[in-house]
């Protein structure tokens, strides 16, 4: 029956080819989807001035995922398609998915959400990804630690440890801002009174500081943490000076360089696979494969990730993080780290 099925798609597909099946379904009805996974808005709510709180409903295609782990979600902007990871916050037993966005200075996405989304509202959305997530077999006595917005997937463990009713030790321990820039206080205040959860905070505009050995005496069996780059530099190191690295998984949230365009670029980008073409203009080739009107997979834009990828079939690329050029013909390249030199085919 699964083969018959997909042969039947396959044939519609051809049909109504150049366009996909659900270009022509969203017409009708943007959540009606044969292959995309998509979901609904349900609620919108504003707990800071930096941050929007949002419950999206998965179109049936959403497989699930595992409390830590993102999930790349796209909205349309001035008529371009604009894709960004978050993970959620959910327990992993919820079907629905909840986000908290964190509008940065820089954040182009963030923002938009920020300032636009409304309940009804259509997104894209993918399946999970990451190996950030809790262990099938959960460890009894767990740290989460977590800064600014790298509270949502260490949110999304104790959320699924609760539900599971875990008789462990669990601690959480956030740093943020200050009070105000805390979206979850309430509910963590509840947790921590209802189900014994260990919640503490540092402020760090409040003269909290910034963590050091202090914050966290005993390990635990096993820890996880979210949240900019120096944070977990000193949570690593923490461990390290304990002999304890092993027992430490993190997730930065970050870009780990400023991924910066070529203003000499020049060359012609072609994507054999949909025969389009643009002028270089010094971007990478995830951003000017978008601002050709394609769609290709992607993700975090930091090089992280590794959902992006693509077969440079010609030419020569240069890699935005590390400077290196690479020239070999038929090699996978990260279309978002990764921008022309020259002429340069690529099979998108």
């Amino acid at each position: 029956m699964s083969r018959l099925k997909t042969f039947a798609g396959s044939v519609i597909q051809a049909a109504l080819a150049p366009h996909a099946v659900d270009r022509y379904l969203e017409l009708v009805d943007p959540m009606v989807t044969w292959t995309e996974i998509r979901g609904r808005v349900t609620s919108v709510v504003r707990r800071t001035d930096r941050t929007v709180t949002f419950v999206v409903d998965p179109t049936r295609q959403f497989d699930g995922f595992k409390a830590g782990q993102f999930i790349q979600l796209s909205v349309v902007i001035d008529g371009v398609r604009q894709s960004r990871c978050f993970s959620p916050a959910t327990s992993e037993h919820d079907r629905r998915l909840e986000f908290t966005v964190t509008a940065h200075d820089d954040g182009f996405v963030s923002a938009y959400l920020r300032d636009n989304l409304k309940a009804g509202d259509v997104v894209g959305l993918t399946q999970a990804a990451g190996t950030f997530a809790l262990p099938a077999r959960r460890p009894r006595d767990i740290r989460l630690i977590s800064g600014g917005s790298g509270i949502t997937p260490v949110l999304s463990m104790l959320r699924t440890l609760v539900d599971e009713g875990h008789r462990g030790t669990v601690e959480l321990l956030h740093f943020c801002r200050d009070e105000a820039d805390n979206p979850y206080r309430a509910e963590l205040s509840l947790m921590a009174e209802q189900r014994g959860v260990n919640v503490r905070y540092v402020y760090t505009r409040a003269g909290g500081g910034y963590f050091t050995a202090d914050h966290l005496p005993e390990l635990g069996d096993a820890a996880f943490a979210c949240g900019p780059a120096p944070l977990l530099a000193a949570v690593s190191q923490h461990y390290a000076d304990r002999g304890a690295a092993d027992l430490l998984a993190i997730e930065e949230f970050t870009p780990p360089a400023t991924v910066a365009a070529d203003a000499d670029a020049t060359g012609t980008l072609t994507f054999t696979e949909s025969s389009a073409t643009a002028e270089n203009d010094g971007r990478s080739i995830l951003d000017q494969a978008e601002s050709a009107g394609l769609f290709p997979e992607s993700g975090c834009r930091m090089g992280i990730c590794f959902s992006c990828t693509a077969v440079r079939k010609a030419g020569c690329t240069k890699n935005l993080l590390t400077g290196e050029t690479d020239s070999e013909p038929d090699q996978h390249i990260q279309l978002c780290v990764s921008a022309p030199v020259g002429d340069v085919a690529v099979e998108i």
